[in-house]
């Protein structure tokens, strides 16, 4: 699936929809320049769950957590720098729950995971290009 997206209202809504089709225990991998939109996509998957929260990034608490019809786990993985660093905030317990989990900077955790959504954010001259498929090692 391929969008363009010309605001932050159109991210949140291409995410919101994007959202009816998730179920407890799915995981999507944000990747994307900065500012590119990821947190902003997260926000139109929290709309769509009914958090009672509104994401922010999580990038100096590693996780944030929202809880709606079902819990979000969304984490920024840019400052960590080996896999080892994912065990020091127990991301195994995350990605192996009923939550949803939404990992920014994903590449670290590609090992842990064998089925994820990948949604690439990237510039486009008339706005951003958001692509998404499912991945299954």
């Amino acid at each position: 699936m391929v969008y363009t997206s010309q605001s932050a209202e159109d991210t949140i809504k291409i995410a919101y929809d994007f959202a009816k089709e998730l179920k407890c225990g799915d995981i999507i991998c944000l990747t994307g320049d900065l500012g590119a939109g990821k947190t902003t996509f997260t926000k139109g998957i929290a709309k769509a769950l009914n958090s009672i929260f509104e994401p922010v990034s999580p990038t100096f608490n590693i996780v944030n957590e929202y809880p709606g019809d079902i819990d979000i786990y969304h984490f920024d993985l840019y400052r960590l720098e080996s896999e080892h660093d994912l065990y020091s905030v127990d991301i195994d317990n995350y990605l192996f729950s009923d939550g949803i989990c939404i990992i920014e900077w994903p590449e670290i955790a590609y090992p842990l995971i064998d089925e994820y959504y990948l949604a690439n954010l990237s510039y486009e001259d008339n706005g951003r290009k958001i692509e998404i498929k499912k991945v299954t090692k």
